[in-house]
């Protein structure tokens, strides 16, 4: 994977959210042929009647013979046709570029064995190379990677109802045994028996306490904090960390515990003060990245999934990736996936509630203000 560039945040307003609100923008998005600026709005041209995507390759028109539009929609009801070189009317490169390793994504997931790259390939219709340059961009990963993963995965979901680790090895499709021990520990966190057994050799310290968003619950190993959970309801929760953990020796914290928690309370009321606290953070190693880039947007800041992608040397057709990745964040506030939001400014879901979300939101902008 590539290296991970050093990311700096944007405003709490992006800038993405402010572009191409003016004629001016636009024009200057269609003259630089803005590829970014594709699915934001359409240009039309008066003297051929063709109106056009931002980023189309053909010849520049002239400005004064130009008229902007939302919509194709819009566009043809205005009286143009849509260009044939570009075909705004359809759907866009990326789009047709994520459907493409969506299918291929699908087909992997649906093999009893992973696929090589020349059947991929074959499958949708593209060369081998341009295939794995493009799956690698838009998921951060190459198809090995993901079919290990895949594979991984389905280990993890056979390992607790198998009799024996061998035979959730079979049933999940994984062609080696000795490859999978190879690789056990780094993709379940644990031996492959330990995590059939349900974690029970691992023990867990938690407690919950009351913050300004409600109940959270604080919960640890032996490496550091493994779990932070928001909501209503403190059993809920605990119920949530019994089930990620189902046999793990799960144990109430002791005083000093309780200062961790204490600690991890204030973060909600006081974000920018960081969090001084070992995590253990489980994830594959692709969610890991999502979640290191989360927690270099410094307090006050925000970003959209596009850019982070962006940070992170991906395809910003990759956005759907990374909203999965952050979407598995389990550890509320300290990896601060509520710093996330749409490219037009609006609140995506967040785990713990939209509610919760603004609430963070507000207050890192104010203490940045002040």
């Amino acid at each position: 994977m590539p290296t991970r560039p050093s990311t700096t945040s944007t405003a709490s307003a992006p800038t993405a959210t402010r572009r191409y609100r003016s004629d001016e923008e636009r024009w200057a998005a269609v003259t630089s042929r803005d590829r970014q600026a594709d699915g934001r709005f359409l240009f039309a041209v008066l003297t051929t009647g063709v109106y056009c995507r931002p980023g189309c390759p053909s010849r520049l028109p002239r400005r004064e013979n130009v008229r902007f539009h939302e919509s194709a929609t819009a566009a043809e009801q205005a009286g143009f046709r849509p260009c044939k070189r570009c075909r705004p009317n359809g759907a866009s490169r990326d789009q047709k570029q994520q459907a493409l390793v969506a299918k291929a994504c699908r087909l992997i997931e649906a093999a009893a064995e992973a696929p090589d790259l020349a059947t991929l390939a074959n499958a949708v219709g593209v060369s081998r190379y341009h295939f794995h340059r493009l799956f690698k961009a838009i998921v951060g990963t190459t198809p090995a990677a993901y079919a290990r993963a895949v594979r991984a995965q389905r280990v993890r979901d056979a390992l607790p109802r198998s009799a024996t680790t061998t035979a959730a090895i079979h049933d999940a499709g994984a062609s080696s045994n000795g490859r999978f021990y190879a690789q056990a520990e780094k993709q379940l966190g644990m031996t492959p028996a330990a995590y059939r057994r349900g974690a029970p050799d691992l023990n867990i310290r938690h407690a919950t306490g009351n913050s300004s968003l409600g109940a959270m619950l604080v919960a640890a190993t032996d490496q550091g904090i493994c779990a932070i959970l928001l909501g209503d309801d403190p059993q809920a929760l605990l119920r949530d960390l019994q089930q990620r953990f189902p046999r793990a020796q799960l144990s109430a914290g002791d005083r000093a515990f309780g200062r961790w928690v204490a600690q991890v309370v204030a973060l909600v009321d006081a974000p920018a003060i960081g969090l001084a606290l070992p995590l253990d953070i489980r994830g594959t190693a692709f969610q890991q990245r999502v979640w290191q880039a989360l927690r270099d947007i410094p307090c006050g800041g925000t970003t959209h999934y596009s850019e982070l992608a962006a940070r992170l040397g991906l395809a910003k057709n990759s956005a759907r990736a990374v909203a999965q990745a952050i979407a598995a964040n389990p550890l509320a506030v300290a990896i601060p996936c509520h710093r996330v939001i749409r490219r037009d400014g609006t609140l995506a879901g967040y785990r713990w509630g939209i509610a919760r979300k603004q609430a963070l939101l507000d207050r890192e902008t104010k203490r940045k203000r002040s």
